[in-house]
C-alpha cells in the first residue's frame, strides 16, 4: 500500500513538482539578497520623527518580512513609495518592483493559471507530503528499521542516488510543502487569515506631541514594527495605528497613551510561522537551506522517474510467452520488487526450453498448486524487500500456501536474492523455506541465498540443481539479456611466462569517457571498483567472458590480468592484442567481492591470474589497512605479474606482508601450503577480525578452503563461521 501511494503520487505530480521545486529554489535566493541587515533600527517614536523630516507628508511606514522599510505618501504625481533606512529614517531611493522575482512567484504559486493554477499547485504540494512520508517509511523498511535510516546503503544506480537525495532533502521538503499547503489554502479562503484590528478609540486628545516623546511609541523596538499609519493633518480624532509582531493598537498623538490594543490571534501567528518557513523572508539563510532542499526535490523526481522507467522496461522485456502452467515440466515462480529477479527467471526458463524442457514463469502471487499437474520441479526465485518484507509480486504467497489444502507433487527449490549488507538478508526466502518445511513440501535442494546477484553463487546453484534434477541449466546466466558494450582501447601490455604453455598478461585499457547519467548514478565505467567484472565479448561469439578488474574508476584506467587457456577463444584473442587494438566490453558489478572499508586486517589469497583483483585491492589501500598477500605462481623465470608494484606497495605501507609460493621453483609449493606454513600468523590475524578474500582457479580455491578450515579448526572456529560473519569471500573460476 505504501509503495503504491509513493509510486502513484510521484508519477501523477512529477512535472508540476519539478517546476514548483525548481522555482522554489530560485525564489529562496531573493530574500538573501533583499534582506535588510541594519545593525540597530530606530524605535517607533524616533523613526516616525525621522521619516517625517525626510519624507514630508508621509502617511504610512511599512516593514516587509525581510526588514525592508517603505514610506508612503501622496504627492503631485499620486502614490509615492520610498525606501527608508531603518537606522536613521533617511530616504534610500524609490521602491522598484523586481520583475524577475514576480515572474517566478507567479509560476511557483499558480503556473500562470490564476485560481486553477493555485489548485493544481496545492494538489501537487499535497502529493509531495504523501511522497515524503511514504518515502520515509519505505527507506526505513529498505534499511532495516528507523534506527538505521542514516546507515550506509549499498544499493546501486538510480535507487541509491534517490535514497541519498531523500536523506538530504526530506525534512526541508516536508517543511516547505506543509507551509506551502497552508499558505495556498489561505489564499483560496480555506483557512482564515485574520489580521489584528483594535477597536476605534472613543476619545483622542487634541494636542500633538513629537513622536519621539510619546511613551507607547518609544517603547516599541524597531525590529518589531510591521506598519505605522500616521494621523492625517486637519482631521479630528486621529491617532497613530501601530502594528507589531505582537498585535496592533492606537496610540494617542498627544499623550502617547496606548488607547486600544488587539493581540495577534492564533491563526495569525501560525500564518506568520508558515510564511517565514516557506518564503525565508525574515530568516533568509533558513530559506536558502530550504531552497537547496527544493533542488533535492528536482533530483528526487528525476531519479524516481528513472527507477519507474527501469522497472517498466524490465517488466516489458520479461513479459515474453512461455509454456502453460499445466504443461510445464519446470515451474519458476518469481517474487520481485524492481524486476531484476525476473531477468534471472527468464534466463533459466530459456536454458530449460533450449534443452527440450517446457518451462513456465509466473509471479509468486499466482501460485496455484492444482495448476502444476505435470511439473517435475518447482523453482521459487524470491527477492526480499526492506526489513524482511515480501516483494510486490510475492506479497500474497505465504497466505496462499497456508490456505491451500493440497501441495504440488513436484519438489521445490528455493533461491533467495538479497544483499548481505542489510540485516534481513534473504529473509523472505527464509520465510518461504520455513513455511515449505512446516507444510511438508519436499525440497530438492537446501534453500540458497544469492548475495547481490553474485555470478559465482548463481552458477554454483545451477550446477547443483542440474545434478539433482537432470535438467542441465549450467551456465544459464549466459542467457541473460546482452549487455551494452563499449570499445576499449589497449594502452599497455605485459606478458609473463611467455615460454610456458599458458602465459599470463596484464592488460591496461584506456577508460572511456562516461556519460553524464553514468557519472551521476556512479555506474558502468563511471563507478567500477577492483573486484568487479569486465565482461568481454570475443570476436566470433555473442557470449561474454568475465575477468576480475584490477583497477577502480578513480585509477583512471581499466586493467585485467588474463591467463591464456588452451583452446580458449577469448583469452587467446586478449593475449594477441597489441597497444592500440580494441575490444568490446562492459562492466558488471560484483558487490560480494569488494574490499569494503575498515581497519581490521585483510588477508588476500590468490594464484595465477587471480592476482589481478588482489593487486587492485592493494593499490586502493590508501589508508594503509594491514594487508597480507599469499600469492602462487609457476616460476619467476619470466617475471611475476605486478612484481615491481608489489615491491613499491610494501615500501609505502599498502602491503604489510607478502608470501610467494612457486609451484615450479627450487622448493616447489602451492599457495595452500604457504597458508599452512604461516598458520600462526593467520590465526592471529583472524583473531583480530581479519577478512579473507580469495581469487583464482577453482582447484586452487578448493585447496585454500581446505587449508583454512584446518587452520581455523585448531583455533576452535571454522570456515563456515567465517563465511556467516561475512569475513570470507571468494571469486573462483
Amino acid at each position: 500500500m505504501i509503495r503504491s501511494i509513493h509510486r502513484l503520487a510521484g508519477l501523477a505530480a512529477a512535472i508540476v513538482l519539478i517546476v514548483v521545486s525548481l522555482t522554489g529554489a530560485i525564489l529562496s535566493v531573493f530574500p538573501v539578497v533583499a534582506a535588510d541587515r541594519t545593525a540597530q533600527p530606530l524605535n517607533a517614536g524616533a523613526l516616525i520623527e525621522a521619516v517625517q523630516l525626510s519624507v514630508p507628508g508621509a502617511e504610512q511606514i511599512t516593514v516587509d518580512d525581510n526588514g525592508a522599510m517603505t514610506a508612503v505618501r501622496f504627492g503631485a504625481e499620486g502614490l509615492e513609495q520610498l525606501r527608508i533606512n531603518p537606522a536613521n529614517g533617511e530616504v534610500l531611493g524609490p521602491v522598484t518592483a523586481n520583475g524577475v522575482e514576480l515572474w517566478f512567484e507567479n509560476l511557483h504559486r499558480a503556473l500562470f493559471l490564476s485560481d486553477t493554477g493555485h489548485i493544481v499547485v496545492l494538489i501537487a504540494t499535497a502529493a509531495m507530503i504523501a511522497l515524503s512520508i511514504s518515502g520515509l517509511f519505505l527507506a526505513a523498511r529498505r534499511l532495516g528499521g528507523w534506527r538505521k535510516l542514516l546507515s550506509r546503503d549499498r544499493g546501486a544506480g538510480a535507487g541509491k542516488l534517490h535514497l541519498k537525495l531523500a536523506r538530504f532533502a526530506v525534512v526541508g521538503l516536508l517543511i516547505s510543502s506543509v507551509s506551502g499547503l497552508w499558505m495556498g489554502a489561505s489564499t483560496l479562503g480555506l483557512i482564515p487569515e485574520v489580521a489584528p484590528y483594535p477597536d476605534w478609540p472613543t476619545s483622542v486628545s487634541t494636542g500633538l506631541s513629537p513622536a519621539s516623546e510619546l511613551p507607547a511609541l518609544t517603547a516599541i523596538p524597531g525590529g518589531e514594527i510591521r506598519a505605522i499609519t500616521l494621523p492625517r493633518t486637519g482631521l479630528p480624532d486621529q491617532a497613530y495605528l501601530v502594528e507589531t509582531d505582537a498585535g496592533a493598537g492606537y496610540v494617542d498623538p498627544g499623550t502617547g497613551e496606548m488607547l486600544t490594543w488587539a493581540d495577534r490571534d492564533g491563526w495569525s501567528r501560525v500564518m506568520d510561522v508558515m510564511h517565514l518557513l516557506h518564503t525565508g523572508q525574515g530568516a533568509s539563510f533558513l530559506g536558502l537551506i530550504l531552497g537547496l532542499a527544493s533542488l533535492g526535490g528536482v533530483g528526487l523526481s528525476a531519479t524516481g522517474g528513472l527507477i519507474w522507467l527501469d522497472g517498466k522496461t524490465r517488466r516489458r522485456r520479461d513479459s515474453v510467452a512461455n509454456a502453460p502452467a499445466h504443461l510445464a515440466n519446470v515451474v519458476i515462480l518469481v517474487g520481485s520488487e524492481g524486476g531484476s529477479t525476473w531477468v534471472y527467471a527468464r534466463a533459466l526458463a530459456k536454458r530449460l526450453t533450449a534443452g527440450g524442457t517446457p518451462a513456465h514463469v509466473a509471479a509468486l502471487n499466482d501460485y496455484t498448486a492444482a495448476s502444476y499437474a505435470t511439473a517435475k520441479s518447482i523453482v521459487i526465485m524470491a527477492a526480499t524487500y526492506g526489513d524482511g518484507d515480501a516483494p510486490a509480486s510475492g506479497a500474497r504467497f505465504l497466505a496462499e500456501l497456508a490456505g491451500q489444502s493440497k501441495l504440488p507433487k513436484a519438489p521445490v527449490s528455493i533461491v533467495g536474492f538479497g544483499d548481505s549488507s542489510y540485516p534481513a538478508f534473504c529473509a523472505f526466502a527464509g520465510q518461504i523455506a520455513q513455511a515449505v518445511h512446516d507444510r511438508g513440501w519436499k525440497q530438492q535442494l537446501e534453500a540458497v541465498k544469492i548475495d547481490r546477484q553474485a555470478p559465482q553463487q548463481l552458477e554454483d546453484w545451477a550446477r547443483d540443481y542440474s545434478e539433482v534434477t537432470g535438467f542441465d541449466v549450467t551456465g544459464f546466466t549466459d542467457d541473460l539479456p546482452a549487455r551494452q558494450t563499449t570499445h576499449l582501447r589497449l594502452v599497455s601490455k605485459q606478458v609473463y611466462g611467455e615460454h610456458a604453455q599458458a602465459p599470463t598478461a596484464v592488460l591496461r585499457f584506456a577508460r572511456p569517457r562516461p556519460s553524464l547519467t553514468d557519472r551521476l548514478l556512479s555506474r558502468g565505467f563511471a563507478g567500477y571498483r577492483a573486484g568487479d567484472l569486465l565482461q568481454v565479448v570475443p570476436d566470433g561469439d555473442t557470449r561474454s567472458r568475465a575477468y576480475s578488474l584490477a583497477s577502480g574508476s578513480r585509477d583512471g584506467f581499466i586493467e585485467i590480468c588474463v591467463r591464456k587457456q588452451p583452446g580458449g577463444l577469448c583469452s587467446s584473442q586478449l593475449l594477441a592484442l597489441e597497444p592500440g587494438d580494441s575490444i568490446e566490453a562492459a562492466v558488471q558489478v560484483n558487490p560480494t567481492f569488494h574490499s569494503d572499508p575498515g581497519k581490521s586486517p585483510l588477508i588476500l589469497i590468490g594464484a595465477g591470474a587471480g592476482i589481478g583483483a588482489l593487486a587492485g585491492f592493494i593499490r586502493d589501500n590508501r589508508r594503509r589497512r594491514p594487508t597480507a598477500l599469499y600469492f602462487g605462481f609457476r616460476n619467476r623465470q619470466d617475471g611475476l605479474p605486478y612484481e615491481d608494484e608489489l615491491t613499491q606497495w610494501q615500501k609505502d605501507g599498502r602491503l604489510a606482508a607478502l608470501d610467494l609460493a612457486l609451484s615450479r621453483g627450487s622448493k616447489p609449493r602451492y599457495v595452500q601450503q604457504a597458508l599452512l606454513d604461516d598458520a600462526d600468523r593467520l590465526t592471529d590475524l583472524i583473531a583480530q577480525g581479519a577478512r579473507v578474500m580469495v581469487c583464482g582457479g577453482r582447484e586452487m580455491g578448493a585447496g585454500v578452503r581446505d587449508a583454512l578450515d584446518r587452520i581455523l579448526t585448531r583455533g576452535g572456529s571454522s570456515l563456515s563461521a567465517l563465511r556467516q560473519e561475512g569475513r570470507y569471500v571468494e571469486d573462483v573460476f
